[in-house]
């Protein structure tokens, strides 16, 4: 990464976190995904962590992963996501997920992985070398329709970008999120629609996925779109703390 790109991402950054502050979030960012399942499990008990980032399900450590959570001026959690690096082993991500796509699945939904399958789109075929994982986004229902949706994911994949430098990143979507057009708010600038199909356990019904994706050049042009026409709701400021 050049030093140039990596001033603007900062900038970028700065200029997301001021934005969250102003309007009542503060935003800590974290490593130890133990502790981010304890968040988690207080502050949004009705959707648990997702596999990818279960930390009894992984190995993290402070290189290959980190979290975001927000919290209001009550101390409530209202936000949070995670990313995290994919070990390919020197594959296409296609046959990486032909074999492993069991480890990305919607959380907290009881799916029959055997019937269960996914099916590689063209890029996927194309994406290799350093990948992360982006997921486990969550908004409280107070902030959804605010544009802050769209400053958080942004913070995250420069966040992402800052730290790794990765040539991709990655995630799933199912489709009644995506298709409510998640994705561009998130600022994804690709997706892929019948990545993949989860059967339901003991029932007949389909979850299909998209894939979304974006490579590293992608995320830094994502970063010479301004913020400041994004968020509609401006609110009192707080602080941040990140380790």
């Amino acid at each position: 990464m050049s030093i140039h790109s990596t001033f603007e991402g900062a900038g970028f950054t700065a200029d997301a976190l001021n934005i969250a502050q102003d309007n009542g979030i503060s935003l800590r960012i974290g490593t130890c995904f133990s502790e981010y399942a304890d968040i988690v499990s207080m502050g949004r008990p009705h959707q648990p962590v997702g596999r990818p980032f279960d930390f009894r399900h992984n190995d993290f450590d402070p290189t290959n992963g980190f979290w975001i959570v927000g919290r209001n001026e009550k101390g409530e959690l209202v936000h949070s996501q995670a990313l995290r690096l994919v070990n390919l082993e020197g594959k296409p991500l296609s046959s990486y997920l032909s074999d492993r796509f069991v480890d990305f699945p919607p959380p907290g939904i009881d799916l029959d992985y055997k019937k269960s399958r996914y099916n590689p789109g063209p890029s996927a075929r194309r994406i290799s070398g350093t990948v992360g994982y982006h997921g486990d986004f969550w908004l409280s229902s107070d902030y959804r329709g605010t544009g802050m949706c769209n400053i958080l994911a942004r913070f995250a994949l420069a966040s992402g970008l800052l730290r790794w430098s990765p040539d991709y990143v990655i995630g799933f979507m199912i489709n009644p999120i995506a298709l409510k057009g998640l994705a561009e708010r998130e600022g994804y600038m690709h997706s892929e629609p019948g990545a993949l199909f989860w059967h339901l356990a003991n029932s007949d019904k389909v979850i299909e996925t998209f894939m979304v994706w974006m490579a590293r050049e992608d995320i830094n042009h994502l970063q010479t779109i301004p913020l400041q026409g994004f968020v509609r709701q401006p609110a009192p400021s707080i602080g941040i703390a990140a380790e």
